[in-house]
């Protein structure tokens, strides 16, 4: 099993616990419909100024299979993908969207399931004139994204784990589960009731 597959079994809420607030894209990035399973793999980023969306059609033909294409927008005026675009990004084995851009024809990439996280929908495409370098850093979400980190994304959020690190989060994170895992809800409660008695003691807190 690779790592990309292994961080599919990784919850962003045990990400974020080891990355840091840094490393997890505004709230204003969100699935677009409910029960969007989890995705993660590896970015594949573009940039496209504002009103365009050449380069992300671009994209979809360049990118692996398994990549989650992430993409820093220029504004949210102008949809960067619809329902073909999507159709065949999942044809090719795209992972998803993410995005801090917009999207269109919802109920069509929907119906067909394909994940893309973003920050809303509008029916107005972008135009398709301004070339720009594929894989370079970009920043989504308040998020620095390299080609190749780990993208990791559900309901509750997405992280971005560089990939420099990615040996050092999954271990961190299979401590992190085999420890969660071992615990009972009684000895959480006790341990969580003592450290912040703790924390109230020393600040003064008294009931």
């Amino acid at each position: 099993m690779n790592d990309v597959t292994e961080f599919k079994d990784i919850s962003p809420t045990t990400l974020a616990d080891l990355l840091g607030r840094e490393q997890v894209m505004d709230i204003g990035i969100r699935p677009l419909w409910p029960s969007i399973p989890r995705v993660a793999g590896p970015a594949f980023t573009v940039r496209c100024p504002p009103g365009d969306n050449l380069m992300l059609h671009a994209a979809i033909h360049r990118a692996e299979p398994g990549s989650v294409i992430v993409v820093e927008a220029g504004d949210v005026d102008y949809a960067l993908a619809g329902g073909n675009v999507c159709a065949v990004a999942q044809r090719r084995g795209i992972a998803a969207f993410v995005t801090d851009g917009v999207i269109r024809d919802l109920a069509e990439v929907r119906e067909m399931g394909f994940p893309v996280f973003a920050r809303g929908v509008i029916p107005v495409p972008g135009a398709k004139k301004a070339i720009a370098p594929l894989n370079g850093p970009v920043r989504c979400g308040g998020v620095s994204v390299d080609a190749g980190d780990i993208v990791v994304a559900d309901e509750e959020g997405i992280v971005v784990t560089p990939r420099a690190h990615r040996e050092q989060v999954l271990l961190g994170a299979r401590k992190k589960l085999a420890k969660e895992a071992g615990e009972s809800l009684d000895a959480w409660e006790e341990a969580h009731r003592t450290r912040i008695d703790k924390i109230l003691t020393e600040g003064g807190f008294e009931d």
